[in-house]
């Protein structure tokens, strides 16, 4: 592991945790240190750390991890910085899944509801390729601009469709990124996340070879096709499980590994680690940072990263109109 990158994931992993153990014990009920001391563990400050807290910890953890490795390997696959599942159509069309579930089969399990937003985001994430391939891209802002055109387009008739059958208001609480609704028995699903993000690391080095190109994978004996498929797959589960269980975390795909690119270059052995921890880290700060602001209220995770991912989104693309220019 170089150097730079060791010493990066020294600076970065002791906040993190410090992070990470703050999430236990920031909110409106009492569950600090004195408290459980106190009551001990039959008390009501144990059972709401246990019931509550420790799985929304968890929660942010495996969502953050995913969420930002998914960013980095859709980047990866298609080859440009300005792209991730909700500027791509892929979130849209998970989305759109879990809209026709409670249309047609309301009693559906939390799995199969995953499985099903897994394969439209999968659909939706092909169907943002196959676009590619037919638009000549005279640069490479036109990516993300018809990304967003195409989560535009499916994000309109999802929201169509919950109008007419008066189901906007149960959409709304499906997608929107709130880990308050967290408790334990409400998130495991999340630990398919991360297994997905284990099977990522195996597969860093073949992702790294087919961001190169068709030619230069098929070259070094690799199935281009089958690398791409399999990252694709990785990111619509992910999708799909980050979004069944917490709803959407906008541009968290998009930041962290922009910023661990720019700190340790484009390979993705080196870039994920990095990823991994800033997507943890990002999310965390962003969790308690809501809860604070407007105590006791909250404000969802969803509404904070999506003005703090658009701000920086903005910032990325004038920084690469800059460079280009």
């Amino acid at each position: 592991m170089p150097r730079t990158l060791t010493a990066l994931l020294a600076l970065t992993l002791p906040p993190v945790a410090a992070l990470a153990l703050l999430s236990l014990f920031v909110g409106v009920g009492d569950a600090s240190p004195a408290r459980l001391i106190s009551q001990g563990w039959d008390g009501p400050a144990a059972h709401l750390l246990l019931t509550s807290r420790l799985p929304r910890t968890l929660a942010l953890i495996l969502a953050g991890a995913g969420m930002a490795v998914a960013g980095l390997i859709l980047q990866m696959l298609v080859r440009n910085r300005f792209v991730e599942p909700s500027t791509v159509g892929t979130t849209e069309s998970a989305s759109l899944g879990i809209l026709l579930v409670m249309l047609l089969a309301p009693d559906m399990p939390m799995v199969g509801r995953m499985l099903v937003a897994a394969g439209f985001a999968l659909a939706g994430t092909l169907l943002f390729l196959a676009i590619l391939r037919r638009v000549p891209l005279r640069s490479m802002l036109m990516v993300p601009l018809i990304g967003l055109l195409l989560s535009g387009v499916i994000g309109s008739a999802t929201t169509f469709i919950a109008y007419r059958h008066d189901l906007l208001q149960s959409l709304g609480a499906w997608t929107m990124g709130d880990f308050s609704v967290v408790l334990r028995g409400r998130y495991e699903l999340l630990w398919i996340v991360a297994a997905l993000v284990g099977l990522a690391i195996f597969a860093a080095d073949r992702f790294t070879v087919a961001g190169m190109g068709r030619d230069f994978a098929t070259n070094l004996g690799l199935n281009h096709r089958r690398i791409v498929g399999t990252g694709l797959t990785l990111v619509a589960l992910v999708s799909a499980a980050v979004l069944v269980t917490v709803g959407t975390i906008p541009f968290l795909g998009l930041i962290v590994p922009n910023i661990a690119a720019l700190a340790v270059g484009d390979n993705m052995r080196r870039t994920l680690p990095l990823s991994l921890v800033g997507g943890v880290g990002l999310v965390l700060a962003c969790d308690i940072l809501g809860r604070i602001v407007i105590r006791p209220y909250e404000i969802p995770i969803g509404g904070m990263m999506g003005i703090l991912g658009s701000a920086v989104f903005l910032f990325l693309l004038l920084r690469s109109r800059s460079r280009v220019a």
